[in-house]
C-alpha cells in the first residue's frame, strides 16, 4: 500500500504540479490552506505533510504545529522561499523532517521523502524492538520461584537504576547474561546499546582491540581505523563475561577507564570519553586469582563495587520443573509438534540430577526431548543412565544423624565430604551437592574445618 502524502500550498500550479510528480508512487491529497489542512489531517493518518511556509490566511507552521499534536504524527517537511531559510530552520527545531527551498528540486524531494519514510520504518521497527525487549529481558522474563531466584531478583532491582558496576558470579550455564540484560533494561540505558564480549573468546593481543578499537597501521593487519566495543555501548551497557581472562596489559587499560571513563584506541595517544555501565561475570573466585597474582587487586574492587551470585541449578531444585515445561513449550511450538509430557518418576530424576552445565544442559535437554520423542510420554526409563545415575557420587544418606540437629548434621556432612575428597574443595562441594562459593561460607561460619582443606586446591 503506497504511502499517503498532504501537499500544503496556497498557489495552485505548485500543488498540481508536484501531486503529478508524485501521485504514481504515493497517494497523493491536496490542501489549499491550513484549515482545510486541518480537516484532511484530522480525517485520515498521513505519513508525509509537504507543506509552504508563507499562505495566505495561517502559515505552514501552524499545519506543522497540528501536524505533531495527532497521535498518528506524520513526517513534516517544509518548502520556503530563498528568503525564509532561518524560519525553515525554526520549523525543524519544532520538529519538522527537513525543508527545501522553492522552487522545488524534483529529484531532490523523491529523495528526501523517501529517506523520510525510512527512518519512520526504522523507528517503528526499534520502537517494536524494544517492546519485545522489555517483555523478554524485564524481571518477568526470569523464570523460577525458588528462594534462591528471588534473591536476586530482589538485588537486581536494587542495582539496575543505580549506575555502580556490577560483578555477577555463578558456575558456566546460570544465566548471567540474561541477569546482564535484565540490569540494563531496567535502568535509564534500556534505549542504548546492550555490547556483550566473550573475554575467554579471543587471544589477548585481539582482545584489547576488540574492547578499545584502533588506528589503523596500529599493527599488521590494521587495515583500517576499527572502532572498539566501549565506544559502540556509548550510553548504554558493557556486558564483559569470564572477566578473569583478560591479560595484564588490558586489566590496566580496563582499570584506567573504571577510573577516569577515558582511554585510547591501540596505536593511539589520543583520549576518548564514553559513558559506558560495565557489568562483568565470571565463572572463576575472582579472589583467588588476586591472591594468586593472576589479576590486579585494585581492578578486582574496582569491578566488585556491588555483586551478585547466581546460585546453579542444583541449588533452585524448585525451579527445575518450571523451566523444564517452559522449555519444552518452547522447542514443541518451533518444532510444531506436540509439547511432551513427563511423569512423576521422571521428574523425580531430573530434580535429582546434580545439572553440572545448569540451565544450559537442562535447555540441552529438553530440546533433545522434544525433537527424538515428539509428544510422547517421558519415563525415568527413557532417561540417559548418567541422568537417572544423579551425577558424580555423593555423600552416603546414612552419614545423616537422626540425633544431631539440622545445623550439626550439615558441619558433620562437611567434615565428611572435605575428608572424603582428601580435602580438594571442589570435590567437596560436589559430595555435599552445593556450589564451591557455598561451601566457602559454611567454612567463614566453621574455620575449625578450614585446615582439612587449606592445603588442597
Amino acid at each position: 500500500m503506497p504511502a499517503s502524502i498532504l501537499i500544503v500550498d496556497d498557489e495552485k500550479h505548485t500543488r498540481e504540479g508536484l501531486q503529478l510528480a508524485l501521485e504514481d508512487s504515493y497517494d497523493v491529497y491536496l490542501a489549499s490552506d491550513a484549515d482545510q489542512a486541518f480537516n484532511l489531517l484530522e480525517s485520515q493518518p498521513f505519513e508525509v505533510v509537504l507543506t509552504d511556509l508563507r499562505m495566505s490566511g495561517k502559515s505552514g507552521m501552524k499545519v506543522i504545529d497540528h501536524a505533531l499534536t495527532l497521535s498518528h504524527k506524520p513526517i513534516c517537511i517544509m518548502m520556503t522561499a530563498y528568503g525564509n531559510v532561518e524560519t525553515a530552520v525554526e520549523a525543524m527545531k519544532r520538529g519538522a523532517f527537513d525543508f527545501l527551498t522553492k522552487p522545488v528540486n524534483l529529484e531532490r524531494l523523491e529523495i528526501l521523502i523517501k529517506r523520510a519514510l525510512s527512518s519512520r520504518t526504522i523507528e517503528t521497527e526499534n520502537q517494536a524492538l524494544h517492546q519485545r525487549l522489555d517483555k523478554k529481558f524485564s524481571f518477568k522474563g526470569i523464570l523460577g520461584n525458588s528462594a534462591a531466584l528471588k534473591a536476586v531478583i530482589e538485588r537486581v532491582k536494587l542495582v539496575a537504576p543505580s549506575k555502580a558496576t556490577v560483578l555477577l558470579e555463578g558456575e558456566t550455564g546460570t544465566g548471567k547474561e540474561l541477569i546482564a540484560q535484565a540490569i540494563h533494561q531496567n535502568s535509564d540505558r534500556s534505549r542504548k546499546s546492550f555490547v556483550a564480549v566473550n573475554c575467554a573468546a579471543l587471544p589477548a593481543n585481539l582482545l584489547e582491540s576488540e574492547l578499545f578499537g584502533h588506528e589503523k597501521g596500529a599493527f599488521t593487519g590494521a587495515i583500517e581505523k576499527r572502532v572498539g566495543r566501549f565506544e559502540a555501548a556509548d550510553g548504554g551497557t558493557l556486558f564483559l563475561d569470564e572477566i578473569g581472562e583478560i591479560d595484564a596489559t588490558t586489566q590496566i587499560k580496563l582499570l584506567r577507564f573504571l577510573e577516569s571513563k577515558t582511554f585510547e584506541r591501540v596505536g593511539s595517544i589520543k583520549p576518548i570519553t564514553v559513558d559506558v555501565r560495565l557489568v562483568c561475570a565470571t565463572n572463576q573466585n575472582l579472589k583467588e586469582l588476586v591472591d594468586s597474582g593472576k589479576f590486579r587487586e585494585d581492578l578486582y574492587y574496582r569491578l566488585n563495587v556491588v555483586s551478585i551470585y547466581l546460585p546453579p541449578l542444583r541449588e533452585r531444585k524448585d525451579d527445575t520443573v518450571l523451566l523444564l515445561n517452559h522449555f519444552l513449550k518452547l522447542y514443541a511450538n518451533e518444532n510444531n509438534v506436540a509439547v511432551p509430557e513427563v511423569d512423576h518418576g521422571a521428574v523425580r530424576v531430573l530434580t535429582g540430577y546434580r545439572w553440572p552445565g545448569n540451565i544450559r544442559e537442562l535447555r540441552n535437554f529438553a530440546e533433545n526431548t522434544v525433537v527424538l520423542h515428539r509428544g510422547g510420554l517421558i519415563t525415568e526409563y527413557d532417561l540417559d543412565t548418567r541422568l537417572r545415575d544423579g551425577g558424580p557420587t555423593s555423600l552416603p544418606s546414612e552419614d545423616v544423624r537422626s540425633n544431631l540437629s539440622v545445623e550439626e548434621n550439615e558441619k558433620h556432612l562437611l567434615r565428611r565430604a572435605l575428608l572424603q575428597a582428601k580435602g580438594n574443595r571442589t570435590k567437596a562441594a560436589e559430595l555435599m551437592g552445593i556450589s564451591r562459593r557455598t561451601l566457602h561460607r559454611k567454612l567463614v561460619q566453621w574455620p575449625e574445618l578450614d585446615t582439612l582443606g587449606k592445603n588442597s586446591s
